[in-house]
């Protein structure tokens, strides 16, 4: 091939975006739109937990602000409703729930101190578990972002050796090692690293964050549900005496 057509192939060659995808391997193909689909997911993951979190919080300090403004426990639990919308308000329902339930049996006016202590611990244990269901329900979707941000450089990789080996193959064919020939199939492997990388940066990025402000709010829930326990008991223990 002499100058002019090396001019002719390289000008020729679309080195765009969508023209590295159109000329790529049809495998190479595949793991593009992968890593496009599992980055697109990712993105909707950090919409979501954004929403939650955000949402979460607000109602959480809206709900905390009532519980301490001095008000009767009872008519907090009717205004809150049997289904709430918001975890703290979840837990402190289920709280309410047991407390109700022995009370109308009146357990919670027994004078005997292993019931009133078993009512406490059923009333810790009714917390717990809702602060685990909830805290499960928020994290949903975290594994897939763990996933994403460990996987897809790898996968990335896997279509970039693809791609670089079909790129020799048609140089061994062609017998042509010019420039013109190289970068155009050497830049489409690379474009599937780049999509790969592209989708694990914002999802480790992501989760990371994600991770520290959920453990701050489950660690609130449970804050939450040690200081209710405590003024529950010490309601048990003034009417037992």
């Amino acid at each position: 091939m002499n100058s002019v057509e090396m001019t002719v192939t390289h000008s020729s060659a679309d080195l765009s975006i969508m023209g590295l995808f159109w000329a790529a391997d049809p495998f190479v193909k595949l793991v593009m739109l992968l890593l496009i689909l599992a980055s697109v997911w990712c993105w909707a993951i950090v919409v979501e937990k954004v929403t939650i979190i955000r949402r979460e919080r607000r109602l959480a300090q809206a709900f905390e602000d009532a519980f301490w403004s001095g008000g009767s426990l009872d008519k907090l639990y009717d205004d809150t409703g049997a289904n709430p919308r918001d975890a703290m308000s979840i837990v402190f329902v289920a709280a309410m729930r047991e407390w109700r339930r022995a009370t109308s049996r009146g357990l919670a006016d027994a004078s005997r101190a292993d019931l009133r202590a078993s009512l406490v611990s059923r009333i810790d244990r009714s917390m717990n578990f809702t602060i685990t269901r909830e805290m499960e329900r928020m994290e949903r979707g975290m594994n897939f972002l763990a996933s994403i941000g460990s996987v897809s450089p790898f996968v990335g990789l896997l279509g970039t050796v693809w791609g670089i080996m079909s790129s020799f193959q048609s140089i061994a064919e062609s017998k042509n090692t010019s420039l013109a020939v190289v970068a155009p199939g050497i830049a489409e492997a690379l474009f599937a690293t780049a999509l790969g990388l592209a989708a694990a940066i914002p999802a480790v990025i992501a989760y990371n964050k994600f991770a520290g402000d959920l453990e701050r709010f489950g660690a609130r829930l449970e804050t939450f549900a040690q200081e209710f326990s405590t003024l529950l008991a010490r309601q048990l223990d003034e009417g037992g005496k």
